[in-house]
């Protein structure tokens, strides 16, 4: 790489070279970077690339932007926006490999309706073919919605202001956007590997943060003001809430805040499993049922009223979109499974002030989503861990709401108020597995009678085991509602022993 100097004396170099020996962070990096860009130290077309050397400014127009930032971000590697100011954006920018976008203290993106309104602000280009992506970088970006909101564009079921789908290798770091509106989310990553979120404030009306299918990943130190979802984990979906079904595994969700917003719907966590099966002559569908044929999984597109429709013609075609006996499906992807969950997520140092059920372990049954198609597969979510919540009010509602089939669930050194685990029955189950439910050194606040788990479903089989346990309320007593099931109980609390 050859870097040319203007202007470089001596002086300089030792003062930097010092700097070097105690600070060798990204951040820091980038504060040089644009110190050498902003005091012409430095030009090149190998390295840092200067976004305003493509004509990205704040006096020009979100059309000429959006190109000039189009433009820097074709070349590829470090792309720096260092001067504050806000800057107007009227449509989107494709990302591709290799590429890191950083947004220095100061900067805004501002979504302007210029050419009308649009949907992502980034959006990886492999999505548009179902391409990976490779290491893909956002660092910085402090986003202004603006009310220009669309709610899906390029790509059926990608609707989040920031919209990877075939992606490994992402970074999404310093992050902000407190406009949210309804219509789209704000973060949506779909069929990913490898995916770092940290440091993140989301407020607004939609979900902050939307996965779909993917594995390994740590989402960590975010704010969430939101009206809906703080973090969905997807695993199956809206047919218009993601772009592909798949198993959502390894991963680890810490040091977050739930933050009391004035509009409340969704969760602080959503962990949504669902189940198809395979096309048959005959088979009733509503929409967004899914069912599996010719080697690929089409899904249903209706009017959202619930009403089942009878098809006789097997799907077959290849992409897009097809009205076949009067039922709009969508080939949604080149697959032959039959289930999609949640598994082997970990959730620490979480503080809940909002007033929702914060975690809600789920199948759909509502007109706009129906996960369980009965006969199919049992979507069994497993290994959900949550260690050191806190939760900061007095709501009595449950802290955890099961109405998917839920194997392993382990809550850890937190502390919990008339905070219990209820079990629903979802639509079409005719039994449930086994569920095993873990509180080891836990904190009980709440003062009387408090209830632990409340069963809703028919025949379960649910196995608590309680240990380490603290009772700080005044006259404390746990209680277990066991409904039409049977639940085991081995605990150290009283009430229960």
């Amino acid at each position: 790489m050859k870097i040319f100097i203007k202007c470089f004396n001596q002086k300089i170099m030792l003062k930097f070279t010092n700097v070097f020996s105690n600070f060798k962070s990204l951040k820091f990096l980038i504060i040089l970077s644009v110190f050498f860009i902003q005091n012409g130290l430095a030009q090149t077309n190998e390295a840092f690339k200067n976004a305003t050397d493509f004509g990205f400014s704040e006096n020009e127009s979100g059309v000429n932007n959006t190109k000039a930032l189009q433009a820097a971000v074709d070349k590829g590697g470090t792309i720096l926006v260092g001067k504050p100011g806000t800057y107007k954006l009227a449509g989107t920018v494709y990302i591709g490999d290799s590429t890191s976008l950083i947004f220095g203290d100061g900067v805004v993106i501002k979504k302007v309706a210029e050419n009308g309104i649009f949907c992502q602000v980034i959006l990886n280009k492999g999505a548009l073919t179902k391409t990976y992506n490779k290491h893909i970088s956002i660092i910085g970006m402090n986003l202004m919605v603006n009310g220009v909101e669309n709610w899906m564009h390029d790509v059926f079921g990608l609707r989040g202001q920031l919209g990877f789908f075939y992606v490994k290798d992402l970074k999404i770091e310093r992050f902000r956007c407190l406009d949210l509106g309804k219509a789209q989310f704000c973060l949506q990553i779909c069929t990913f590997e490898n995916l770092l979120i940290n440091d993140v404030i989301i407020k607004g009306k939609k979900d902050g943060i939307h996965l779909g299918a993917g594995k390994r990943f740590k989402i960590s130190n975010c704010i969430f003001e939101t009206a809906d979802d703080a973090i969905a984990l997807a695993a199956g979906d809206w047919v218009t809430g993601n772009p592909e079904f798949g198993d959502i595994e390894g991963g680890v969700i810490e040091n977050c805040y739930d933050l009391k917003a004035s509009i409340l719907e969704g969760a602080f966590a959503k962990i949504v499993a669902s189940a198809w099966v395979d096309w048959k002559p005959g088979i009733e569908v509503r929409h967004s049922d899914a069912v599996v044929s010719d080697g690929r999984i089409y899904r249903v597109i209706a009017e959202v009223d619930g009403k089942y429709h009878k098809s006789i013609t097997k799907p077959t075609f290849k992409e897009g979109f097809k009205v076949i006996d009067g039922i709009k499906w969508w080939m949604h992807q080149a697959d032959t499974f039959h289930t999609a969950v949640v598994k082997n997520v970990v959730f620490r140092d979480i503080f809940l002030e909002s007033q929702r059920v914060p975690f809600q372990i789920m199948c759909y049954d509502i007109d706009y989503a129906h996960s369980y198609f009965r006969g199919a597969p049992v979507p069994v979510q497993s290994g959900i861990a949550l260690e050191n919540i806190s939760v900061l009010n007095n709501y009595q509602k449950p802290l955890i709401s099961i109405s998917s089939p839920c194997d392993l669930l382990s809550i850890r050194n937190s502390y919990l108020n008339n905070n219990g685990i209820e079990f629903k029955q979802a639509k079409d189950f005719d039994s449930y597995p086994k569920t095993h439910i873990s509180f080891t050194n836990c904190v009980f606040q709440n003062n009387g009678e408090s209830m632990l788990i409340r069963n809703k479903r028919i025949g379960d089989d649910i196995y608590l085991k309680t240990s380490g346990s603290m009772e700080t309320g005044e006259g404390f007593k746990a209680k277990v509602e066991e409904g039409s099931g049977k639940i085991h109980v081995d605990s150290d609390l009283k009430g229960l022993k």
